[in-house]
């Protein structure tokens, strides 16, 4: 039976009937042609890349953070609290253990699992801006063959009770993000293929050098990043889906469009409501770790997209390094030619896992780290990669 849910959760992610205009859908937002996130152009754009947020059905309404990949998020944990040894690498170097929050869906975790996640865009006045959990279920009634569905799967008197068949469809749609393995988390990367002895790194190669930086312990990238103790291991996730502040600026430019008050502050984490009310104070400006598979092709990045180039987010490393040891900046913004912003949260930073790089990211280690990271991309998506990149890296 999980199967059928699966079935119908995908014919309910591909539906833009779910919408108030009955123009979007979860895959609007989460394009599988893109890595699983939305790369429309919007007002909010800046020049010719994605927006950092994503237009509502409403055609007017952009919201203030970036949609993240749904790819690879079924192996998110559900939201708790909790610990985790960091990799081998990175136990060598002094940082073992991490003590948080863990999980769950969204940037802040809000969403416990997958159905809560796909529970909540329906809703969302920013987003697909039905009204009501009532409208929804309506719309899913004006669709014969989804009646039928839903009273197979899910009960005969499914719909007697609006929570209860909103509830399905939700768990539908997770079911469907959980199945689809082919779709969702293939695993089939260069890098999963080296693994398999399918693909070879060239030993001369800026990937290659950058694989060995990413989980050396010269560097704490895989601190965050590194899932599984073993650098081998054939289903590395590339997040541990761990909270972390790591210095974000804000992004001025979407806030400036969409004219939110200067006071204005993201605090993350702690407006999950599942946070406990004693840790508000210190999760102020934490965010989940993303994944890193296909981050070469789901820009912008960061939660507020305040990023549209993978060498501007490593870079941005080696500015949070410096800012955490009080050095003078050594790099600017290659997107501004300017310093990097300040914190838009100046409290509960990392700077103990971001001064913990003991080797400096310059323009060629830069270089070295993204093209790892364009080896991380499932092949699905190789064709989106730039091929002038592909060829510099020699991957």
């Amino acid at each position: 039976m999980a199967d059928q849910k699966a079935e119908l959760g995908e014919q309910l992610f591909f539906d833009t009937s779910l919408s108030r205009d009955k123009n979007q859908s979860c895959a609007t937002c989460h394009n599988p042609q893109q890595g699983f996130i939305d790369g429309r152009i919007n007002d909010a754009s800046t020049g010719n890349h994605p927006a950092p947020a994503s237009l509502g059905s409403n055609g007017h309404s952009i919201g203030d953070r970036n949609a993240p990949t749904a790819a690879y998020a079924a192996f998110s944990p559900s939201f708790c609290r909790g610990e985790r040894e960091r990799s081998p690498s990175q136990q060598t170097s002094g940082v073992g253990e991490y003590q948080g929050y863990l999980g769950g869906q969204f940037w802040d975790g809000r969403a416990k699992n997958l159905a809560a996640q796909a529970g909540g865009p329906p809703l969302n006045p920013l987003e697909m801006a039905m009204p009501d959990k009532a409208s929804v279920v309506a719309r899913i009634q004006e669709n014969q063959d989804y009646i039928q569905l839903f009273q197979t799967l899910y009960g005969a008197d499914i719909f007697t009770d609006n929570d209860a068949a909103y509830a399905a469809l939700a768990d539908a749609i997770g079911q469907f993000e959980r199945k689809d393995k082919e779709s969702f988390y293939p695993f089939d990367s260069k890098y999963d293929q080296s693994l398999d002895g399918k693909y070879f790194y060239d030993p001369d190669s800026p990937a290659t050098t950058g694989k060995a930086r990413f989980f050396s312990s010269d560097f704490s990238c895989s601190a965050c990043h590194q899932l599984r103790s073993s650098n081998r291991n054939k289903v590395e996730i590339f997040t541990s889906f761990e909270y972390h502040n790591i210095g974000v600026p804000e992004n001025t430019s979407l806030r400036a469009f969409n004219e939110v008050a200067e006071d204005f502050v993201d605090l993350g984490l702690a407006l999950n409501p599942m946070v406990a009310e004693a840790d508000k104070a210190a999760s102020e400006g934490k965010f989940k770790v993303p994944t890193l598979r296909n981050i070469a092709v789901t820009a912008p990045y960061m939660h507020n997209g305040v990023f549209n180039d993978l060498k501007t987010v490593i870079l941005f490393y080696q500015h949070a390094k410096e800012r955490a040891l009080n050095k003078p900046f050594s790099v600017v913004n290659p997107e501004t030619g300017v310093a990097f912003r300040t914190p838009e949260v100046d409290r509960n930073i990392s700077d103990s896992l971001l001064a913990g790089n003991d080797t400096d990211i310059n323009e060629q280690v830069a270089l070295e780290f993204e093209c790892f990271l364009l080896t991380l991309t499932d092949q699905t998506y190789e064709h989106l990669l730039d091929t002038e990149k592909v060829e510099q890296c020699g991957i």
